[in-house]
């Protein structure tokens, strides 16, 4: 895997900031909305996530560094995500992706870095959470609709 800010086009090449505005908002809107996904983000301002987004993002694909969150398994530790709810956010975002025709370079890229996260992010149950603070609960939904697959 080469490294993220290396590849054929450069950040501002593959739309830089303006086209993952674009996809981040088209994203937490599918997400938000959905019945099973959407639970996670109840608690959450969508235009604090989609901004935080933008800004990892712009640092993973070679844009400027203004990223100040926390990074993505710190800060889903206490979330029971398992690959049924991985792979809907996968589809989720290839959705919006292409909702928002960003360049093949930028689909592939943008996959491979989340894809990176899987390991660290999914768990078996809910034994493998843990709290980031002494308030936190543990954020387990089950999937609402169980008979049908979660895309």
């Amino acid at each position: 895997m080469e490294p993220m800010g290396i590849g054929k086009l450069s950040f501002e090449e593959l739309g830089g900031r303006p086209v993952l505005e674009k996809v981040a908002k088209v994203f937490y809107d599918k997400v938000y909305e959905h019945p099973w996904i959407g639970q996670f983000f109840k608690e959450v301002d969508q235009e604090v996530i989609e901004s935080q987004q933008v800004d990892f993002m712009s640092a993973a694909l070679g844009g400027p560094r203004v990223y100040l969150g926390k990074l993505p398994v710190p800060a889903h530790k206490h979330m029971l995500l398992n690959d049924e709810i991985f792979d809907l956010r996968e589809s989720l975002l290839k959705q919006a992706m292409d909702e928002v025709s960003v360049l093949p370079e930028l689909r592939e890229r943008r996959l491979t870095i989340d894809e990176a996260f899987r390991k660290k992010l999914v768990k078996k149950d809910i034994s493998e959470c843990e709290k980031r603070y002494k308030t936190d609960e543990f954020m387990d939904f089950p999937n609402p609709n169980p008979t049908k697959k979660a895309a």
